[in-house]
């Protein structure tokens, strides 16, 4: 039997059995994830939706800003908040380095971008469409911003999808903040690189296989909102 075989073989025993480390592992990745979703979503959704509506100084640069972020290396972003909760950092006395928090704080400023750049296009298509009839009711920005996001909820959901995806499958910005400790900040990303390294090759097959799902997952959960939407809109 070759290595891949029997490494899929192992792995699928894990998963069948109901492996406590590996089920540990994906929990702790399912939490820091989406806490990183959530954080960015608070700050990102407001933003993008402003950028889509408002006229400001300063506009277009924030905006070129926002599209340019959204492919900012993830090590880069590591090392940013790394140096941030560092010891001598400014948020050093929060004593967050190595610590789930600061794995969704990293997950959190690498999907930002990506969240307000597709909300600002999203609302922005929609605000094409009713902004004579939001200028005739008189409402300030700041109130058609919020309009248009809740008017936009079930594409928007799709765009926390594609964030949530872009955080669970990150892995150079965790392993810097989060320092890869077994049992309290190692994800599956991380523990299948550092599986491989050691060889062992059914615990990191057996994270593979369950992160490959969840990212399959997620875009047929997006899909199916997508078509549910536009069938509501009929």
């Amino acid at each position: 039997m070759d290595t891949f075989t029997a490494s899929l073989d192992a792995a699928l025993a894990l998963l069948l059995h109901a492996d406590a480390h590996l089920y540990g592992i994906v929990s702790l990745s399912l939490r820091v994830s989406c806490l990183a979703v959530l954080l960015a979503a608070l700050f990102a959704l407001p933003l993008g939706a402003l950028l889509a509506v408002a006229q400001f100084p300063g506009r277009r640069t924030l905006t070129v800003l926002v599209n340019g972020f959204m492919g900012l290396p993830a090590v880069v972003v590591g090392l940013i908040v790394y140096l941030s909760l560092s010891r001598a950092g400014p948020l050093g006395e929060l004593g967050l380095l190595f610590t789930p928090s600061a794995m969704s704080l990293a997950q959190a400023v690498l999907v930002a971008p990506l969240l307000a750049a597709l909300t600002r296009q999203i609302v922005e298509d929609a605000w094409f469409e009713y902004a004579d009839q939001l200028h005739s009711l008189g409402v300030s920005p700041r109130q058609a911003a919020l309009t248009l996001l809740w008017d936009t909820r079930w594409s928007l959901s799709t765009v926390l999808l594609a964030g949530f995806g872009r955080a669970i499958s990150e892995v150079g910005a965790v392993m810097i903040v989060g320092g890869n400790i077994d049992g309290v900040t190692r994800v599956m990303t991380t523990a299948i690189a550092l599986e491989t390294s050691k060889g062992d090759l059914p615990l990191a097959m057996g994270l593979g296989i369950i992160l490959v799902a969840l990212v399959l997952l997620l875009n047929a959960l997006a899909q199916a909102i997508r078509s549910w939407a536009a069938r509501s809109a009929q």
